[in-house]
């Protein structure tokens, strides 16, 4: 098993593209292991109709290296039932041994903690020992109770740079309960460090732009690559 750095700067990684398109990407991943909080395995807009093998290798290679495994479901900021998103990390459980779960477009208004709470637990019971909600930015403080990291900014560099400061509430919370995704970003922008300040010690940063930037690994992990 690699041995994992510090808690205090990692890697959550969504890398949306095949491993048979892009198998040097997936091998740098799995040789990075030590650095990742956890990598977002989403084969078509979630598990896919069927399994696909590809998929299952590296997911079990990279559990194998210690890091989890983090299926990806559509919420639809409340908007997608509750079973189909269950449905979902059922597959990504059964396919591809999925051992967390990474809940996108997750609403951010308090009106919705409910519906966010029993997905919460829908996901615990289906095996996800991590939960990730992906907020896009910082939503009611109540979700913090939910799951074990938050994203609360995705977006392009231009925005991240500009954007304002942490609500107080943040605050009350360690760093690790926090991620920044961040696309568009220029060689050499000072991403990691930005998150840092901004209280969220999981981060990624990739040079991926348009309608699908997560088809690019990390700046840190293609460098190292």
């Amino acid at each position: 098993m690699t041995t994992r750095e510090s808690k205090d700067h990692m890697l959550l990684v969504p890398l949306y593209e095949h491993p048979a398109d892009r198998p040097e990407a997936w091998e740098t991943l799995i040789r990075s292991a030590g650095r990742l909080h956890s990598v977002v395995l989403n084969p078509d807009s979630g598990p896919g109709a069927a399994p696909d093998e590809r998929f299952a290798a590296v997911a079990e290679r990279l559990r194998a290296a210690g890091v989890p495994v983090l299926g990806y479901a559509d919420t639809d900021y409340g908007r997608r039932p509750h079973a189909a998103v269950v449905q979902d990390l059922l597959r990504h459980r059964d396919w591809y041994g999925t051992d967390g779960a990474f809940l996108d477009q997750a609403a951010a208004d308090g009106d919705q903690l409910g519906h966010y709470r029993r997905l919460a637990v829908a996901s615990r019971a289906a095996g996800a020992r991590t939960l990730v909600l992906n907020h896009g930015v910082h939503p009611h403080p109540g979700y913090a109770e939910l799951a074990d990291l938050l994203v609360t900014f995705e977006g392009p560099w231009d925005a991240y740079r500009d954007a304002a400061a942490a609500p107080p509430w943040t605050a009350d919370h360690p760093a690790q309960r926090f991620c920044h995704l961040v696309y568009a970003v220029p060689p050499g922008a000072p991403t990691a460090e930005l998150a840092a300040q901004r209280g969220a010690a999981v981060h990624c940063a990739v040079p991926g732009t348009g309608a699908h930037p997560w088809g690019t690994l990390p700046y840190a992990l293609e460098a190292a690559g």
